[in-house]
């Protein structure tokens, strides 16, 4: 008699590629949480050039946008196309996000930053081969077709890298304005 539950060769080869996405969103928050820590409670409320939201702000959006991120990429996974999502609708989330949590503590925010990091890669994790290479249009990108290991590379499992760059380059002037090598 066959064992129905064990995995199949597929399933195995599937999931050391959900793994594989899992765990550099996993390395990213890592390194988020790894420099939030380190800050500050000056640098923490730094503003950032160009849109002016705080250091601390900006962590917090990126811990609370995994869920949103994982729900775009499990609409794709399931062949639907992603509808009425504009770079208007991210400004507008994104300034409303800061308006609202403009007072975030560090403790809080890398608390929701583990959980939602945690829970984004479990997520990752669940996804099959096929439902990693299946397409559909994403209105973002002007409803071009994508897939959803596309929408999990450049919204989830890089969220964290881009955002920490940006943030290492903001806190660099003042760094160099206190004689600290960058």
């Amino acid at each position: 008699m066959t064992n129905t539950s064990a995995p199949t060769d597929q399933a195995r080869i599937s999931s050391v590629r959900a793994n594989a996405l899992a765990s550099r969103l996993e390395e990213g928050a890592r390194r988020l949480i790894a420099f939030a820590n380190g800050l500050s409670n000056e640098e923490w409320r730094t503003r950032t050039p160009k849109d002016g939201r705080t250091i601390g702000v900006i962590v917090h959006h990126v811990a609370s946008v995994y869920p949103v991120e994982i729900q775009l990429a499990q609409t794709v996974a399931g062949g639907k196309p992603v509808t009425g999502v504009t770079m208007d609708d991210i400004d507008e989330m994104n300034a409303r996000h800061a308006s609202e949590n403009a007072g975030v503590t560090k403790d809080e925010t890398l608390d929701l930053l583990r959980r939602n990091s945690a829970a984004a890669a479990a997520a990752i994790r669940a996804f099959s081969d096929q439902q990693l290479g299946e397409a559909a249009p994403v209105s973002l990108y002007a409803d071009a077709p994508l897939t959803c290991q596309f929408v999990l590379e450049d919204h989830a499992v890089r969220h964290s890298y881009h955002h920490l760059a940006r943030l290492q380059r903001a806190l660099r002037p003042q760094a160099a304005a206190k004689g600290v090598s960058s």
